[in-house]
């Protein structure tokens, strides 16, 4: 696959980045360069090779999941401009 200067300049806009006129042969060529790379991805036998998110083999860590109520109730209500009986209290917005 090649990328013509038409191309890049409409890939440019898409991602709203300005070019100049004169930068466009430099931009398709870039692109040219990073497909040819991935072509060459394309290439190599993977047959075999389990998927891997990172290269050390690693674990995360986990936690227990389990429902709380947080318990920093004061904390959440310190900064509300109007908080009643433990709630948020807003205006009315119906009548």
């Amino acid at each position: 696959m090649s990328i013509d200067q038409g191309t890049a300049a409409k890939v440019a806009k898409l991602a709203r980045i300005r070019v100049a006129e004169s930068d466009l042969p430099a931009l398709a060529q870039e692109f040219n360069t990073i497909l040819g790379f991935i072509e060459q991805l394309g290439e190599v036998d993977v047959e075999g090779v389990e998927p891997m998110v990172s290269v050390t083999p690693m674990r995360l860590k986990r936690r227990q999941d389990g429902v709380t109520d947080g318990g920093q109730q004061d904390k959440v209500l310190a900064n509300a401009p109007d908080a009643r009986e433990g709630f948020f209290a807003v205006p009315k917005v119906v009548e």
